[in-house]
């Protein structure tokens, strides 16, 4: 396989920035890193893609050379990878702006405070495998464009509807806005069963809240409700719970 013309200084310094936050917010692009991350954002969102840098075993992995490629050392990949076990090929994409106007799907999954990156990128990634669009977040989450964040969920985010809010509080009242009022808050202790409560994804919106706090408020009106635990356990992960979750709505679907 031939390697593409090799990695500019332009490009080398743009990949390394984007391994903080300001560095991504100052020039609109995030990496994407990994074998099988990179191939999905090819094919998902090719148009988003500025350019792939690799190596020769990462192109080879990758099973083709795509445009936009570029090389790049072992070495130097290594140093700017935020892998400990690099897997010889990068993406730099531009980051989408929030989504506007219409809400679309049935329901709204919210995250709350969510400040893991692995969490959040596989909440996205299953999001997204059921079939969702509608992923809005608070401040105090993590960066969804972060390389954890983009790696863990195999950049699925670029195929969701994301939209940051200032707290909870305001996501509710623009999610009232848009037609979808009713709120269901997940809470380890109580509630009411995921399992028979009606109207859970009819119009709503489904909140997760942080690994550590929960979920930092209760909007008027909203409805605590529970993933039932026979082993009296204190909680599941928060990406665990969220696949609990959204695969009921699948299983509510397919079976009606």
């Amino acid at each position: 396989m031939e390697l593409p013309q090799e990695i500019s200084k332009r490009e080398l310094a743009l990949l390394r920035s984007l391994s903080t936050r300001g560095g991504r917010r100052h020039t609109g692009f995030c990496r994407c890193e990994g074998v099988r991350a990179v191939g999905e954002l090819l094919t998902r969102a090719p148009g988003a893609v500025r350019f792939v840098a690799g190596t020769r075993r990462g192109f080879d992995a990758l099973d083709f050379v795509p445009e936009k490629a570029r090389s790049i050392s072992e070495e130097r990949l290594a140093e700017l990878s935020g892998t400990v076990s690099c897997q010889g090929i990068v993406a730099v994409a531009e980051t989408p702006a929030d989504a506007e106007g219409e809400v679309e799907g049935p329901f709204i999954l919210a995250l709350d405070q969510l400040n893991d990156p692995g969490n959040f990128g596989t909440i996205a990634r299953t999001f997204r495998a059921v079939g969702g669009r509608e992923l809005w977040y608070t401040k105090g989450s993590v960066d969804p464009w972060g390389d954890k964040a983009v790696r863990s969920g195999l950049g699925a985010q670029f195929s969701l509807r994301l939209r940051r809010f200032d707290d909870l509080a305001r996501l509710a009242e623009q999610a009232a806005a848009s037609g979808f009022g009713k709120v269901f808050i997940t809470d380890p202790h109580g509630g009411e069963s995921c399992f028979t409560l009606p109207g859970l994804f009819d119009r709503s919106v489904i909140v997760i809240g942080g690994e550590a706090n929960g979920v930092t408020g209760h909007p008027r009106n909203s409805v605590s409700v529970t993933i039932p635990m026979p082993g009296n356990y204190e909680s599941l992960n928060a990406a665990q719970a969220a696949t609990v979750l959204l695969f009921e709505h699948v299983r509510r679907t397919t079976t009606t």
